[in-house]
């Protein structure tokens, strides 16, 4: 498994952000030949017991889909970034963690990104909609097009509307988040959560202990547990850069 490459996502609101305005943004660290799309997409009826063809998978499609605007790489399903017709945004990230990454063909963090969109009406639906299908397909598969290696990451996601946003950092099926309401949030391929979690997988604190990596005494950190012991990137200059701005 490769590293991660260094990208950032971040949310600024009111008064940090002017005019009342919820600011949100991502920069990207594809590979520099690869096309980027923007595309929409209309709110659709869909018929019962239909599928959605995702990157690798096909899944079971809801009875409606709202309409989107993604940026994403031309030859895969999901999305980098995006927005949808009730104002809200989602972008992930790809994160190293000390579970690595399944390299199976299941949910792309990326098709994650676009089915929060398509199905949820608020930051805190699209987050449910996530962990929901996390829990039932996992996350897995090659984040390039070229097939000659595998590139299989886990995920962080900034999920924002016009009132909150949640970061939401995985690890296979389970996952940890915050709540954002105020201030400037960044986040990028290094885990953020620490200790101040407002929703997580209810067997997030046994599976780690399962693995070794928790004693179940003191504590919980969420970075501390599931980060890779070599990882030292700072995500603080991130929101550092941002703070002086």
């Amino acid at each position: 498994m490769a590293a991660a490459p260094p990208s950032y996502c971040f949310v600024a609101f009111p008064p940090r952000a002017k005019d009342g305005l919820v600011v949100f943004g991502k920069n990207s660290a594809r590979p520099r030949d690869e096309v980027q799309e923007v595309v929409y997409f209309s709110a659709a009826d869909h018929e019962p017991e239909s599928k959605v063809e995702c990157t690798y998978i096909s899944i079971d499609q809801v009875p409606r889909t709202y309409a989107i605007m993604i940026s994403r790489p031309a030859w895969l399903w999901g999305a980098e970034m995006g927005a949808n017709e009730h104002g809200v945004c989602i972008a992930n990230e790809a994160i190293n963690t000390r579970e690595p990454a399944a390299e199976i063909e299941a949910l792309l963090g990326m098709d994650l990104v676009r089915l929060g969109l398509e199905r949820g009406e608020t930051a805190k639906e699209a987050l449910d909609v996530i962990v929901s299908l996390l829990e039932e397909h996992g996350q897995g598969g090659n984040y390039f097009e070229d097939a000659n290696s595998c590139h299989s990451f886990q995920s962080a996601y900034l999920i924002v509307d016009r009132d909150e946003a949640w970061v939401l950092e995985t690890i296979g099926k389970y996952w940890a988040a915050e709540k954002v309401t105020e201030g400037v949030r960044c986040i990028c391929s290094q885990l953020s959560l620490t200790t101040k979690m407002d929703a997580e997988h209810p067997e997030l604190r046994s599976y780690a202990q399962s693995q070794g990596w928790w004693t179940g005494e003191g504590e919980f950190n969420f970075s501390e547990v599931f980060s890779p012991v070599e990882d030292h990137l700072d995500c603080g200059a991130g929101k550092d850069s941002l703070e002086k701005q």
